[in-house]
């Protein structure tokens, strides 16, 4: 039942409670979702792990750093308590992907309920595209096709690009959402079935790729690249791999990816003069920021810093920042601790737990080495892809990153009830890590900025 509630959950983040629930919406539906699956979460939090990882800890600290941003930014209570509600939901999603997705078997549904969201974004898109907007989003007083933006590119040409809703209603949202899933589709990979493969992940991912196609965005293309660096380096070689991300571009670029914009460093001054603008929002307000998606009202554009490191300093200070990186440290190191063949060794099968009767006996899940290690690069192929996408997107507290976390914890959590793996790095520890990986992002930041301000 947890498991169940928590994929409508997701399903309902993502695509919005008006789109799954229609007009019961008006009734707090979502609310009473999100009730209920705390409810039925309850027992199990008792038995998870989810409460002994840093993970929980940065979660739990940066539901207090959102509100106390807005409040002493704005001196508004009000305010507050709505960046609260803003944010918990997509916190929610770690721990109920810990909580629930305990096996393989459920990773798999959960990406199939990713596939789902997003092939529902796209078909959507294509259908607003051909026939127009339908009736219930005009019921819904959309303006224009909810799943379509117009804009401009640099000859001043009109072209359309996709985006979802809600938490994804940015066509380049919802194109970091589609980066993130197309490595996790060969989650269903199988060695020697290839109609099996054609099946659930060839066609899926092809569907995913003309998807972003649709977005013309050109930060999760560069995001895509980065992904077929990662992937295939270790089969082809670094050089190869570049050399192929190299031609991607030329392709994309010919297919016009982008939709007849710029894809050039010129063509993202802007995003560096709002860098640059966050960066000087973080050392006015160093500590809390100046409130929680609150960067646009200091800014000359009105516009976020469209980077996710810039926009949470700008908006959390270095207390936010510091618990956002000690969310990111544990999660990236169990993640690539996984992925690692050396860090990963063939474990001892996990007993059955005995019931009263036999037939209560519960069935163990076989997991074996290979397998851990095949999980955990999907997982760094996704992270990957976020990430990248990331640096050109304000997009730090998404339920994407911390559905990706819950995964990754997961997985390691398996690998660990199998004596695969060393224990996670010790609390002591990750503490200070965190503030040193806090400080050298700001560094990295400046450091880029003054680079990219050099060379124009």
């Amino acid at each position: 039942m947890g498991f169940l509630l928590s994929i409508l959950y997701l399903v309902t983040s993502y695509l919005t409670p008006a789109t799954i629930f229609g007009p019961l919406a008006d009734y707090r539906i979502a609310l009473i979702l999100a009730g209920l699956v705390t409810f039925v979460s309850l027992p199990a939090l008792m038995k998870s792990f989810v409460l002994k990882v840093p993970q929980s800890l940065a979660l739990i600290g940066m539901a207090l750093a959102v509100p106390l941003s807005v409040y002493i930014g704005l001196r508004w209570a009000g305010g507050a308590v709505q960046a609260f509600l803003d944010f918990i939901p997509n916190a929610f999603a770690f721990f109920l992907v810990c909580l629930h997705c305990n096996t393989k078997r459920k990773l798999q549904v959960l990406v199939l309920m990713l596939l789902f969201v997003c092939l529902f974004v796209i078909a959507n898109g294509c259908a607003e595209q051909m026939y127009g907007p339908t009736a219930s989003a005009l019921q819904r007083g959309a303006e224009g096709p909810p799943y379509l933006l117009a804009m401009q590119n640099s000859a001043g040409e009109w072209f359309y690009r996709l985006r979802g809703l809600g938490e994804i209603n940015d066509p380049n949202d919802f194109a970091q959402l589609l980066v993130c899933v197309i490595p996790l589709m060969f989650i269903f990979w199988r060695a020697k079935k290839s109609l099996r493969n054609f099946a659930l992940v060839v066609l899926p991912v092809c569907g995913l790729l003309f998807g972003m196609f649709l977005t013309h965005s050109r930060g999760a293309l560069l995001a895509l690249m980065a992904v077929a660096i990662v992937a295939s380096r270790r089969r082809i070689g670094t050089l190869p791999s570049l050399l192929l991300a190299g031609a991607g571009l030329v392709a994309a670029s010919v297919l016009h990816f982008a939709g007849g914009r710029d894809i050039s460093e010129s063509a993202g001054a802007d995003r560096i003069a709002l860098w640059g603008q966050g960066l000087q929002i973080f050392k006015a307000h160093p500590l809390f920021g100046v409130g929680f998606g609150r960067m646009g009202e200091y800014t000359d554009t009105r516009q976020t810093a469209h980077n996710s490191i810039v926009a949470c300093a700008a908006e959390l200070g270095l207390f936010g920042l510091y618990l956002w990186c000690l969310f990111l440290l544990p999660t990236v190191r169990d993640a690539l601790a996984v992925a690692s063949p050396a860090k990963v060794a063939e474990g001892e099968p996990i007993l059955p737990e005995e019931g009263l009767f036999q037939q209560a006996t519960r069935k163990v899940e076989a997991l074996d080495k290979s397998e851990v290690n095949r999980l955990g690069r999907l997982l760094v192929l996704s992270f990957t892809g976020y990430f990248v996408a990331g640096w050109f997107l304000s997009r730090a507290y998404v339920a994407t990153l911390f559905l990706l976390g819950g995964m990754a914890e997961v997985v390691f959590q398996m690998a660990l009830q199998r004596g695969m793996i060393a224990p996670r790095l010790r609390l002591a520890r990750t503490l200070p890590y965190a503030g040193i990986l806090a400080i050298s992002l700001i560094v990295v930041m400046y450091v880029s900025l003054r680079v990219m301000n050099l060379t124009h």
